[in-house]
């Protein structure tokens, strides 16, 4: 299975969690635009359908590479 480079992953998780705290302050449609976007780019990256499964997987991703990454510089 192919995985997306960290930094971007991290990056969308982050963009996408800021969103939604917008969104559900009442940012807008300019903001729910952006949340879509940034949703439907962590949806394609980890081969999932909607955002909450998207962040799982991304989180469970980075945490893998955050893992392998400690093991290699020991």
């Amino acid at each position: 299975m192919l995985t997306a480079y960290p930094a971007l992953l991290r990056e969308l998780v982050e963009r996408c969690e800021t969103l939604g705290r917008q969104a559900a302050s009442g940012g807008g449609p300019k903001i729910a635009r952006q949340l879509e976007d940034a949703s439907y780019t962590l949806c394609v990256l980890t081969g999932t359908r909607q955002l909450d499964t998207a962040l799982y997987v991304a989180r469970r991703q980075l945490a893998a590479a955050m893992a392998q990454n400690g093991s290699l510089h020991r």
